[in-house]
């Protein structure tokens, strides 16, 4: 039987806390330390790698075999310009608080670390996976953390990544799985030459010009009911002097491949190969990210999905759309990984916020999937 303390916890209080730390990635800010301490009943491993801090906090309550692992980052990107207050000094206004990582992703972290911290019981084995290199090259970050727990037969079997993933309404959106990201370089060659004699060169201007709308915006699959088609879309064109009297002798051709499960790396290769066949051209491909998807069946699906409806009185929607997220390092290792937030209108923006609303009551969603797991 789960259960809770008697006193809830100030969520917004904890939240207006870790607004404060100045965590532009990899600084944690103190962020680590202080979680680790406020959530001392918890074992504490610190797997900082590279320059990057990382924390995994573990607790087992009973021999029940089941580990859930609530996930996320407490790093975020650089403020930029163009804020009407400073963006680490929370502002509350409206209901509406504004600071840098509001929405991505301190709203997550301290929805699931105060409904945590209130916990008194628990079917099993509960954790919490923190990094402070999400935001960065996402190297020595959570992936580190993940070898390390399979290395000590630690792997959780479900995981939350408290991501925001709400489109208009809070609760309206959950995320079940990602696409991959595969970028990609073609360079093609002619033979420069001068503009005034065009049959002494061969401008690979010309050689690409019936390629493109074979390649350009072109879905390699169908996608499916949860992944939209895997598109084949074009970055970046370039070539020549930046002169009008000189054609070039090399054309560089820069795409993204966002996949689907439906798509490979080789799938990509063999489609550029076929389309440049016959060309003196060079290629490079560098998938970036896998794709994954937690079967919709899923516990943890299930029990995320109950919770919101309850909380919020929403049917909601199972995603995959957007870019990556370190849920795809749990996705790697199988484990069955969901992702759940507020609304994610401001997140890299000037003026990042997010309303009071909407985190206590990811706070309290959180609370009724603690219960119900």
């Amino acid at each position: 039987m789960v259960g809770f303390m008697e006193k809830e916890i100030d969520v917004i209080d904890l939240f207006l806390k870790m607004l404060s730390a100045k965590s532009i990635t990899p600084d944690d800010g103190g962020l680590l330390d202080f979680i680790a301490k406020y959530l001392s009943d918890f074992e504490a491993v610190r797997v900082d790698r590279g320059g990057v801090k990382n924390l995994f906090l573990t607790k087992k309550f009973t021999d029940g075999e089941q580990h859930l692992c609530f996930a996320g980052h407490v790093d975020v990107v650089p403020p930029g310009d163009g804020w009407s207050s400073d963006p680490f000094t929370p502002k509350i206004e409206d209901g509406l608080i504004y600071a840098r990582g509001t929405q991505d992703m301190k709203s997550g972290v301290a929805a699931f670390v105060a409904a945590i911290k209130e916990l008194k019981s628990f079917n099993g084995r509960l954790s919490i996976l923190l990094t402070s290199d999400e935001e960065g090259d996402a190297i020595y970050g959570t992936k580190v953390v993940l070898d390390y727990l399979k290395e000590n037969n630690l792997l959780p079997d479900f995981a939350i990544v408290a991501e925001p993933t709400c489109e208009e309404v809070f609760g309206d959106a959950i995320k079940i799985g990602r696409r991959g990201s595969n970028n990609g370089v073609i360079k093609v060659f002619g033979k420069q030459g001068h503009a005034a004699y065009p049959s002494k060169a061969i401008n690979p201007v010309n050689l690409i010009a019936p390629i493109l709308p074979k390649i350009a915006g072109v879905n390699l699959d169908n996608g499916d009911e949860f992944f939209e088609p895997s598109q084949f879309v074009i970055t970046d064109i370039r070539g020549g002097l930046e002169v009008t009297n000189v054609t070039p002798g090399l054309v560089k051709l820069m795409f993204n491949v966002r996949n689907s499960t439906k798509t490979t790396p080789k799938d990509i290769e063999n489609f550029v190969n076929r389309n440049f066949k016959g060309l003196n051209y060079e290629f490079e491909l560098k998938p970036s990210a896998k794709p994954f998807m937690t079967n919709p069946d899923s516990k943890v699906v299930k029990v995320l999905t109950k919770a919101i409806k309850d909380e919020c009185g929403i049917d909601t929607k199972l995603s995959t759309a957007g870019g990556t997220s370190d849920a795809r390092f749990f996705g790697e290792y199988g484990v069955a990984t969901v992702e759940f937030g507020v609304i994610n209108d401001t997140i890299h923006a000037p003026n990042e916020r997010t309303s009071i609303n909407e985190v206590e009551s990811l706070y309290r969603v959180f609370k009724r999937v603690l219960k119900e797991f």
